[in-house]
């Protein structure tokens, strides 16, 4: 895989521990040695920022960490980063300054942006929060753009009507808008079709209309049905039993039709295929998961190949 390809790295997030780096050094021992070529940072759990600062001393064991390792790397930032957060949305473009340094520092071309959420508001200013998280991710893209990397944002679902969320079709719509070569989609199926499952959309359609600009890929198995009312399990297994919610499951654990969407999608060249699905639960099933995951790759670099 080249970076002219659709899809030039494949691998998995790294899983978080208590925030001394054993627990990130051991995963990407692991994603390493299962022979992926990429993984994703989830730094939000590594205790590097603090008050939106970071931590010199945890930077430098940070990139002690992953040079050990032939990957290639993309950063997860903040899961509650939230550019629709009007309150605290300096502190929350704070974080994200320090997550693209990070970026740099560990040579990451990608920081993972979570879309914007918010107590659903009147019809008139659904609007005004669009408006503001596109203008918060255009002036991140000024300085993503000094780093040489790109912020992908990533669609979510909501989990309740009084949430407010972008569908995926919007999402690529916002990065569109943006129109910079700094910001691109990230499309995370799973959550694709939970929320087109919950709104009563055509979830390929959504997908669809957000894959010409994506550059970054989140893969997980699920069976795409809401929470709606059930949102309690004392087990994760007792979800996965039912098939509800978000459940990062192995490839075909759930029912998506992963080798059709690859064969009907396109996305941007360099795009990076990352699977959430984390070692210490299944362990025994991520080197499957890791052979088709390539096998998609394969399938979406063949019909760019073709083109």
């Amino acid at each position: 895989m080249s970076s002219d390809s659709t899809i030039s790295a494949v691998g998995f997030c790294t899983y978080t521990g208590k925030g001394n780096f054993d627990t990130l050094e051991d995963a990407l021992r692991t994603i390493a040695g299962l022979g992926a070529n990429a993984a994703e940072l989830s730094l939000y759990g590594e205790e590097i920022i603090s008050g939106g600062r970071i931590i010199p001393g945890r930077a430098e064991r940070l990139t002690a960490i992953t040079r050990q390792f032939d990957l290639r790397y993309s950063v997860h930032g903040q899961i509650v980063s939230n550019f629709m957060d009007r309150e605290r949305l300096e502190h929350q473009k704070a974080v994200v300054r320090a997550m693209l340094e990070l970026c740099n520092r560990v040579e990451a071309g990608i920081l993972v942006h979570h879309s914007g959420s918010a107590k659903m508001p009147a019809q008139s200013h659904i609007a005004d929060l669009d408006r503001m998280e596109r203008d918060a991710l255009a002036e991140m893209a000024e300085v993503a753009k000094g780093y040489g990397v790109r912020i992908a944002l990533e669609n979510i679902f909501a989990v309740t009507d009084a949430e407010y969320r972008q569908t995926p079709a919007q999402v690529g719509e916002t990065v569109r808008t943006i129109g910079s070569a700094n910001v691109c989609g990230l499309i995370d199926f799973s959550h694709a079709y939970i929320e087109s499952t919950r709104l009563g959309l055509d979830w390929r359609e959504q997908i669809k209309a957000m894959a010409p600009v994506t550059g970054h890929l989140h893969v997980h198995d699920s069976f795409g049905r809401p929470y709606n009312s059930m949102t309690k399990f004392y087990h994760p297994a007792e979800a996965t039993a039912l098939g509800i919610g978000d459940l990062h499951l192995p490839i075909g654990w759930g029912d998506i039709p992963w080798e059709e969407i690859f064969e009907e999608l396109t996305f941007l060249p360099d795009t990076m295929l990352i699977m959430e699905i984390v070692e210490n639960r299944f362990a025994n099933e991520q080197a499957d998961c890791l052979e088709r995951a390539f096998k998609l790759a394969e399938i979406a670099n063949r019909r760019r190949l073709a083109a």
